[in-house]
């Protein structure tokens, strides 16, 4: 049964806005400087490949802590550790400011990883307040407000690093932690009633999560498909720079064309996901994602690629984002309902730690001289892998005698 739901009432659970902005800060977190990478490469006199290291590291440090966020906020409730991570987070977005070095920029940048709490429990959240059939449905409209965070955030990036330089996008990240911060303060009463079982007690669960079929079609469904918008986070501002000598605003312009691909595959799960079902809509979507960027292929080796072909065939990916991940992550946190938290996390670990290999792989492949083709490859076997995990899911529920 629903509990009623009291805007900036923190005795019950938090409104939509208060989850859309927690995951929110997530994304911007990770996209916003984006567009400033080749320029802060220059900056800290270090090549761009140390830089790239930026994107490929804070996504595996998000896997790691994914793993122990979620059974941390079933032993001790969500408020309490999305508020500990705020926290933890304005402290590191204050140390990328004030580091006189790549080296030193790196670690505050890995710590800033904390804030995947936001994207674990937002999640999490939203499973301890609605059943299994609406879970995907409200995942899929808390997620689609979230599009519009990175559909703004690198065009705001590179027009923020063009006026004042890198910096200007942590200053802009601590301000907007800050509101959060209160926000959740204000806002997020507890979900989850937390269970007088000792941490090592709940990552034991993980032998049984990690046995499960379903479970594990699932996160490698959502981990390929992710996986080719991370290898993009981590090699389109390369390709924009180099190859198609693009400016940072120019970039931050185009990466939105992605982020309205995933704004209207939010909007399609959240309206269609109970009607149609969780799994024909992971399907639909990783076809749709290999639909583009098999056209992208297809046109590049033609040679008739540029920097508009390029971006707007990502289009097809957000949208194919937007359809699979709310019902892959739907699916997963089916698998353990009670552990919403645990299983959210290390879903969420499974996901995050393969777009960071790609990332760091698409920041590997793409050397000096390189054309964009390699980028545009990865991300095509990445989607491909996402569609044949979907299938092996479906082919199980239907061996089992359950609804495909």
């Amino acid at each position: 049964m629903r509990t009623t739901v009291k805007f900036l009432n923190r005795t019950t659970p938090p409104h939509v806005i208060t989850l859309v902005l927690l995951a929110g800060l997530s994304a911007l977190t990770m996209n916003i400087f984006l567009p400033s990478l080749p320029g802060m490469a220059k900056w800290f006199e270090v090549p761009y490949a140390l830089m790239q290291l930026s994107v490929a590291l804070y996504l595996a440090l998000s896997a790691a802590l994914q793993i122990v966020i979620g059974p941390i906020s079933d032993r001790y409730g969500r408020r309490k550790v999305m508020l500990g991570s705020l926290i933890l987070f304005l402290l590191a977005t204050v140390g990328t400011l004030l580091s006189p070095n790549a080296e030193t920029f790196l670690f505050f940048r890995m710590a800033q990883a904390v804030i995947a709490a936001g994207m674990v429990l937002s999640r999490a959240i939203v499973r301890d307040m609605v059943p299994d059939a609406e879970a995907a449905s409200m995942i899929g409209y808390v997620t689609m407000g979230m599009s519009l965070v990175p559909m703004i955030g690198p065009a705001i990036g590179g027009f923020l690093d063009a006026a004042f330089g890198w910096q200007a996008n942590f200053a802009l990240l601590l301000l907007v932690g800050l509101g959060v911060t209160a926000l959740v303060w204000a806002d997020l009463g507890e979900t989850a009633t937390p269970k007088d079982t000792s941490f090592a007690a709940t990552v034991r669960q993980y032998p049984g999560l990690l046995a499960s079929r379903q479970f594990w079609g699932y996160c490698m469904a959502a981990a390929f498909s992710s996986g080719c918008f991370f290898a993009y986070l981590g090699g389109a501002p390369y390709v924009g720079t180099e190859v198609f000598a693009l400016s940072s605003q120019e970039i931050g312009l185009l990466f939105a064309l992605t982020a309205i691909g995933y704004l209207i595959g939010n909007f399609l799960a959240g309206r269609y996901s109970v009607r149609v079902g969780l799994n024909r809509m992971v399907l639909l979507g990783t076809l749709t994602t290999t639909a583009g960027l098999g056209v992208l292929t297809l046109l590049t080796l033609a040679g008739l690629s540029g920097p508009i072909v390029f971006f707007a065939l990502t289009v097809p990916m957000g949208i194919g984002n937007g359809l699979a991940l709310p019902n892959a992550n739907a699916g997963i946190l089916s698998v353990r309902p009670e552990l919403a938290g645990t299983t959210s996390g290390l879903g969420g670990a499974i996901m995050i730690g393969g777009g960071a290999g790609l990332a760091a792989l698409a920041g590997w492949l793409l050397g000096s001289g390189s054309s964009e083709m390699p980028l545009i490859l990865l991300m095509l076997l990445s989607s491909l892998g996402s569609v044949t995990s979907i299938l092996l899911v479906i082919r199980r529920a239907r061996s089992l005698g359950l609804s495909p």
